[in-house]
């Protein structure tokens, strides 16, 4: 008896073609792991361990975990695409949504999938093997039961479990391509580490963390892409907005200037893409992040771009899965868009950070207050004119005032001088070298000896005692209170009058 449709006709894609084209969603190595992961997650696993086997066309990829596992007729239904409908209602930690992410990230990588789950002590086994497909006949959806021949010694793993699931990756030909070496293997693994690390570190946090991923036996260690732990990064107070979809929670993070973090901590803050790629939004769903980074097209007239002088901007913002649909969340769930309902609040809350921001990584440039004292000295002051903006040194500097007062008749060449100085800044260089390079320039004595800024102080301090009559406690408060020396007071109280 046929179910069809009055009027219509039955019209199923063909496997090997639909299959084939739903390799090219653009999942990454690392992406398409961390979404297999979320499902070890889903399953209530403590431990998740990736493995990278080498071995030119016939290398492998294993993930294993100790999840809850799946009966037969639960693997079946896993093994299956689009077995559940995303409309349906999902369980508020289910990391998943549309039924495809085992299936879909796997074959970006892959043709052929296998995939074994023990639970009550029985244990099944399907596979998906693409080239098989390939030559099947009529729709060929044909789900593949154990493991290929030759294969079965990659799935022993999971008989030392008491229940979990274990995925196997072979034929890798979207990463072993031509040329693909060893090297670049191991290169692989690096960057699938710091992903996942970045993707999962609120679940690998804490002292005593209850889940826990191993690449290659190794544990991945979390990384915070906001600095929480740090005395000098800026947090604001958490805000939470109701939409149609559930409660979002943002809270906004201005991270510490180079100056205060040491080389390591520097290194390791800018993240997997770097300090300046690194900016903006970071969207969670569930605690799992999603966007690691982005502007989400947010800001007035056109969006904002990353710029090197927000660096130091990364905003939280969670969203529940019941805000999938509204987000516009994807398949591979790396992208996601603000509802209009929320962007007005949001852009406001990314400007005011974006502002602090750009006043921690630009604050030699501006006013800095000592707490009980007057403001800090600074070298140059910016002065805005109908033609731009203009750079000059500021001639009431302790240093630079000590100098022309005693200039005598060489008063006007020295004047002469830094009129030349302030002409030539090349602050086109400055910016290109800053938004190009690594880091920014180095500046205020940065990696200098201590020997050396003392010097330099030690001229100061006696020309303001011996000639100009200060007594050592007023000289050594001026210092203090001068840029850059006031990045240094314990060497300013080592000058003896």
């Amino acid at each position: 008896m046929s179910n069809h449709l009055p009027g219509s006709r039955h019209a199923p894609p063909k496997a090997s073609s639909m299959l084939e084209a739903l390799r090219g969603l653009g999942y990454s190595t690392a992406t398409a792991l961390a979404d297999i992961i979320d499902n070890s997650i889903a399953a209530e696993a403590d431990e998740v361990a990736v493995g990278f086997h080498w071995d030119y066309q016939r290398s492998i990829i294993t993930i294993l975990d100790d999840g809850k596992g799946m009966t037969s007729a639960e693997l079946d239904a896993a093994m299956r695409l689009g077995h559940r409908s995303p409309l349906d209602a999902r369980d508020p930690n289910d990391l998943g949504r549309f039924g495809l992410g085992l299936k879909t990230a796997s074959f970006s990588q892959c043709r052929r999938l296998t995939v074994a789950s023990r639970k009550a002590e029985c244990t099944s086994c399907l596979m998906w093997d693409l080239d098989i497909l390939e030559t099947a006949d009529e729709d060929g959806w044909y789900l593949l039961e154990g493991p290929a021949k030759g294969s079965e010694d990659f799935l022993e793993p999971l008989k030392n479990k008491a229940h979990g699931t274990i995925v196997l990756w072979e034929h890798l030909d979207r990463i072993v391509t031509g040329g693909f070496t060893e090297q670049d293997y191991l290169d692989l693994i690096d960057l699938v580490e710091q992903h996942l690390a970045m993707v999962f570190h609120r679940f690998l946090e804490g002292p005593r963390p209850k889940f826990r991923i191993l690449v290659n036996s190794r544990p991945v260690a979390p990384w915070d892409p906001f600095l929480a732990s740090h005395p000098a990064t800026w947090s604001s107070p958490i805000e939470r907005f109701e939409t149609e979809g559930g409660t979002v929670e943002v809270q906004c993070h201005v991270l510490p200037h180079r100056d205060r973090l040491d080389p390591r901590e520097c290194e390791r803050a800018g993240g997997p893409a770097g300090w300046p790629a690194q900016q903006g939004f970071y969207v969670y769903r569930n605690r799992r992040l999603l966007v690691p980074g982005s502007w989400l097209g947010l800001g007035y007239g056109r969006g904002w771009t990353k710029e090197e002088a927000q660096r130091l901007a990364r905003i939280r913002l969670d969203i529940p899965n019941s805000a999938d649909a509204e987000w516009k969340l994807d398949i591979r769930k790396s992208t996601a868009k603000p509802p209009v309902s929320l962007r007005g609040r949001l852009t406001r809350l990314a400007e005011d950070t974006r502002g602090r921001a750009r006043r921690v990584f630009a604050h030699r440039g501006q006013v800095i207050a000592v707490p009980g004292q007057a403001a800090v000295s600074q070298a140059w002051r910016a002065e805005h004119t109908s033609g731009g903006m203009r750079y000059r040194i500021d001639l009431n500097h302790p240093v630079v005032k000590g100098v022309l007062d005693d200039a005598g008749p060489l008063r006007v060449h020295i004047q002469a001088m830094l009129r030349v100085i302030e002409e030539t800044v090349p602050v086109q260089r400055i910016w290109l070298d800053t938004t190009e390079g690594k880091d920014v320039p180095r500046t205020g004595f940065s990696g200098e000896a201590p020997a050396e800024v003392l010097a330099v102080l030690e001229i100061m301090f006696r020309n303001m005692v011996d000639k100009k009559g200060m007594s050592p406690k007023m000289a050594k408060d001026q210092l203090a209170r001068t840029e850059p020396f006031h990045n240094y007071p314990e060497l300013v109280m080592t000058l003896q009058g």
